[in-house]
């Protein structure tokens, strides 16, 4: 039998030598400060240009309001928790809870990576337990390399090179588990990523207690919330500072890798250009 070439083609990749552009894609407009705030707050200390984009428009994410009243509420929520990092934030308005991989929002997530022209993209993993957020990972993957195609999207002027993307960390195991290629240390970032996650009050103290059966232990008055929040999300972002301890040693050293106790990881997508030994220290320029 004859031997086909079925591997992806080969493009360029955009690595400045100073300014990065991240475009950091989410289904919802609390998902990029949830997995990647802290790596964003790092970015935007930096002076690099970070987007935040929420594909759907936030209107069913409550057990009491909804509509164009808590998509009005969310966006201004997602706003607030940009300004805290001085980021970008930008809201698709797509009925959420029916994000699905059509041609239409394909063309639309095409259009995006075009016109913001990232060094890489962040989004989601195919396989989570939300509708919204496999398909966001669908459509970003099937926008890759289409980028480049100049008779997509006529109307938006293609790429040159295929932008790397990099998934967002989660704790699913099938049909394959996480497999990070990035560790970022967050500790001197994380009470700027707990800001963040408080400005979402819609979604922090209200719907995600309430679908979890936790309504009740939510405090009235600000300050208790906020140690709430703490309490609540602290361990979870610990765990994968444990989790992948081997990687955050590997890439930092014995003693940094070891006191790390905050962290966010990202895994490369292959679809996307390739992250390369060479490029990881410039996109992830944190001391790699």
């Amino acid at each position: 039998m004859p031997e086909f070439d079925v591997s992806v083609p080969t493009f360029d990749v955009s690595v400045p030598e100073d300014r990065l552009r991240i475009l950091i894609i989410g289904a919802h407009m609390d998902d990029p400060d949830l997995r990647a705030g802290g790596t964003a707050a790092k970015y935007s200390a930096l002076g690099h240009d970070v987007l935040f984009v929420s594909l759907t428009n936030g209107e069913a994410g409550h057990h009491e309001i909804g509509g164009i009243e808590l998509t009005r509420r969310r966006r201004a929520e997602a706003q607030k928790s940009a300004d805290v990092i001085g980021v970008e934030y930008v809201t698709y308005d797509i009925h959420e809870g029916e994000l699905t991989p059509s041609i239409e929002n394909r063309n639309t997530v095409i259009r995006l990576i075009r016109e913001y022209g990232p060094d890489l993209v962040v989004t989601h993993r195919p396989n989570d337990y939300h509708p919204d957020h496999r398909y966001t990972a669908d459509l970003v993957q099937d926008a890759a390399y289409m980028v480049t195609v100049p008779n997509i999207c006529t109307g938006t002027p293609h790429l040159t090179y295929n932008p790397i993307i990099a998934h967002l960390q989660d704790d699913f195991r099938k049909p394959t588990p996480f497999d990070p290629d990035v560790v970022v240390p967050i500790d001197d970032v994380i009470d700027e990523k707990m800001a963040m996650l408080h400005c979402h009050e819609s979604q922090m103290y209200e719907w995600l207690p309430y679908n979890i059966g936790k309504a009740d232990e939510v405090p009235d008055d600000e300050e208790g919330r906020r140690e709430w929040l703490r309490n609540r999300y602290l361990p979870e972002f610990a765990a994968v500072a444990d989790r992948y301890r081997d990687l955050l040693v590997e890439q930092y050293g014995e003693e940094r890798g070891r006191e790390v106790q905050y962290a966010e990881a990202f895994e490369h997508c292959e679809y996307g250009g390739q992250l390369t030994e060479e490029n990881k220290p410039v996109l992830f320029p944190f001391g790699l």
